[in-house]
């Protein structure tokens, strides 16, 4: 996330908006991935707030033990992971979820996820690994960029028009490897083959080596609500003696799972 992305994630003020929690939330947010540990004046350009204002909030939350200090950098504590358990412990998908991808997992022999959209992002909230294939470890809660990710654009392709202009006004496209689809024209373009065949594969865009299929999970009124996805690494790939073929095999085993935890979706709802 950017400094102006992170700057700019706030919704325009109302009677009832309260600007201290949203910026105290918006210091929280400054921390991801790529800035795990920061120093003050990184967090006041990612956040947009002065020094002043960004040590008030950072002194707070290492008080309140969501951020700990060595006296010169901030980090996050896993005290933050609160934040999110309850939206977590309520959500049903991560556990009617779960058995499938460790079975997927075992099967295949690769990493599994499933991944909500939430903003302009698409965020993990289950996990099976088998191995690393990222620079960046993944986990729940991670966040990626969703018109960059094969889950991303199956849930985008699954969106009514007026939410998918919404996304496209608010979304950042921009080259993330070379192979990254960065225009608005091409992405639609893409999003419309994901939309009709119903899957999507895609092919080292987030990360150089890395390739994934995934698949979007539906509701009982046949709206995408997530989706689900098998990592895999682009030289595996090409070393097997039909890639196209061994991709179709496990874009298949991948669309069986998808339809059982959608029925599991579809019946607990």
């Amino acid at each position: 996330m950017s400094e102006a992305a992170v700057a700019a994630e706030a919704p325009q003020a109302s009677d009832q908006y309260v600007q201290s929690l949203a910026r105290g939330l918006a210091v929280i947010r400054a921390f991801n991935a790529q800035h795990p540990v920061m120093t003050l004046t990184e967090v006041a350009s990612r956040t947009g707030l002065t020094r002043a204002t960004a040590r008030r909030f950072l002194h707070t939350l290492v008080e309140l033990g969501y951020v700990r200090t060595d006296g010169k950098t901030f980090a996050l504590t896993a005290m933050v992971l609160q934040l999110g358990y309850a939206y977590l412990s309520g959500l049903s998908l991560p556990q009617l979820a779960q058995p499938h991808l460790e079975e997927l997992s075992l099967k295949l022999g690769q990493s599994t996820s499933a991944a909500v959209l939430d903003g302009t992002d698409i965020v993990y909230v289950a996990r099976v690994t088998t191995r690393r294939i990222m620079t960046i470890g993944i986990t729940v809660g991670t966040r990626f960029p969703a018109y960059a990710t094969s889950m991303g654009r199956v849930i985008l392709a699954g969106l009514p028009q007026d939410k998918l202009d919404e996304y496209l006004a608010a979304a950042d496209i921009k080259a993330i490897t070379p192979r990254t689809v960065a225009s608005r024209e091409d992405l639609l373009r893409i999003l419309d083959d994901v939309r009709r065949q119903g899957w999507c594969v895609l092919d080292q865009e987030l990360e150089l080596g890395l390739m994934s299929v995934a698949a979007p999970l539906k509701n009982t009124a046949g709206k995408v609500v997530a989706a689900v996805n098998v990592s895999l690494q682009a030289q595996h790939v090409e070393a097997q003696p039909d890639p196209q073929a061994y991709v179709a095999s496990v874009r298949d085993e991948l669309l069986a799972t998808a339809a059982a935890i959608s029925a599991d979706i579809s019946a607990k709802h």
